[in-house]
């Protein structure tokens, strides 16, 4: 039998394969080896008897190291004591390389010293555990929009301008001119919305946010979805059964990562349509009852979202902010001009928000009176005014952050082990 994945060994009970990997651990118990070989799809014990294999290959067994590079062949038993269900009767060893001594011990390490060793910490059960459903989360994700016809349109990487101001962008010289990495690609996808109705896009962004907290990221991977001829209403449905999409598919694909994580899955079970919903009134009502000192008009920080998404049993939608703390396009409502037609998507857990939309200004003249009132430069942005001038029409969109609905799904601590190399305020290596 040719190479067999360890994910691929229930086809394979009673026969003999080969399994290319490495060494995940070793122990002796005399005259049986136990080696655990992993090699990207699963991890499965192998068990060696030394009456049943040579001498020479018997003692190569002995002295492998963590995460030598070896080959074995073995035949396939069904086990339910073991790890995935099935162990493998070792016939043959064959080593590739031989490890040196391998700095991540099963001991406890801290966690500077882990990020440090990124590059091979990923190979640990929870990291790969974690990056599974990183993984699956993103198939869901291109999943639910191709399956709906969306049209996938990269956004730019290098930017112009800021969507929603410089504040927060790295700055970068681009052949004398001032360029930025993109925060987004929302303006971009508004553009692509007016040629293919309905479309998204799906790639890094890059906040210069001097922020230490476990919610932020430096680079980060964002989806943002825009729509024509959708309203606020229009927009929010959607968001809510992309969300509840996503997260029923994790469940469905990848259980057993999240029980390995030790996840609550029945919170995540909760995550079906209708999300509650509460207006930006009604949260700032709710946080002075909590105790909370704020007053109509200041932004939520990431206790206040806390506080408010623990009042629900699954994500919350807190819509129709005050204009003056929302950006530039967002259109006011037409009942209450002083607030915008948008929404935060809060996750449950003191997670945070992991969903920012609104519908957006098509007014061409309303649109020019906000960029003044934030003073952006009108000819950087003509092209953006042109969406206005040439066939606007109502149009909403959001944006979802995949490393918070990473750490949110999983249920982790800090968002640091969300993406393969996290980029934070004070860490730019590995």
């Amino acid at each position: 039998m040719g190479q067999v994945y360890i994910a691929e060994l229930s086809r394979y009970e009673g026969q003999e394969v080969t399994i290319k990997g490495w060494v995940y651990n070793r122990r002796s118990s005399g005259k049986i080896q136990f080696i655990l070989v992993r090699d990207g799809t699963g991890i499965v014990q192998g068990v060696m008897v030394k009456k049943e294999v040579s001498p020479e290959i018997f003692t190569l067994a002995r002295e492998l190291t963590q995460e030598s590079a070896i080959i074995v062949k073995g035949i396939v038993r069904a086990d339910q004591r073991a790890l995935g269900g099935y162990e493998l009767t070792l016939t043959d060893l064959e080593l590739v390389h031989m490890a040196e001594e391998y700095p991540i011990t099963p001991k406890e390490h801290g966690i500077e010293f882990l990020m440090d060793h990124r590059h091979l910490w990923l190979r640990s059960r929870r990291q790969h555990a974690i990056l599974l459903v990183r993984s699956e989360i993103i198939k869901a994700i291109r999943d639910f929009f191709d399956d709906r016809d969306f049209v996938m349109v990269d956004a730019p990487l290098l930017t112009p301008a800021a969507c929603e101001g410089t504040t927060t962008l790295f700055e970068t010289d681009y052949f004398d001119e001032k360029a930025f990495l993109a925060q987004s690609g929302q303006l971009y996808m508004e553009a692509a919305a007016m040629a293919f109705g309905r479309v998204y896009c799906f790639g890094p962004t890059f906040r210069a946010e001097k922020s230490k907290t476990r919610r932020h990221l430096m680079e980060f991977w964002m989806v943002e979805p825009e729509v024509a001829y959708a309203d606020h209403e229009d927009n929010m449905r959607l968001q809510e059964n992309f969300v509840s999409y996503v997260v029923q598919r994790v469940l469905e694909k990848h259980k057993p990562e999240l029980e390995f994580l030790e996840r609550d899955i029945s919170r995540l079970e909760n995550v079906v349509p209708p999300f509650p919903r509460i207006t930006y009134d009604e949260a700032i009502r709710r946080l002075q009852q909590a105790g909370v000192d704020i007053q109509w008009g200041a932004d939520f920080g990431g206790g206040d979202e806390t506080i408010l998404a623990e009042q629900f049993d699954r994500p919350l939608f807190v819509e129709k902010y005050p204009a003056e703390v929302k950006a530039f396009y967002m259109k006011p409502d037409p009942e209450r001009p002083e607030v915008v037609l948008c929404d935060d998507l809060l996750a449950p857990e003191g997670y945070g928000e992991i969903i920012g939309g609104s519908q957006r200004i098509d007014d061409l003249d309303l649109l020019k009176q906000r960029m003044q009132e934030h003073e952006l430069p009108e000819d950087v942005y003509a092209w953006y005014m042109d969406l206005r001038r040439y066939g606007s029409v109502p149009h909403s969109g959001f944006g979802l952050g995949l490393e918070r609905t990473v750490a949110w799904i999983c249920g982790l601590p800090h968002i640091r082990e969300t993406i393969p190399f996290p980029r934070l305020i004070n860490r730019l290596y590995p």
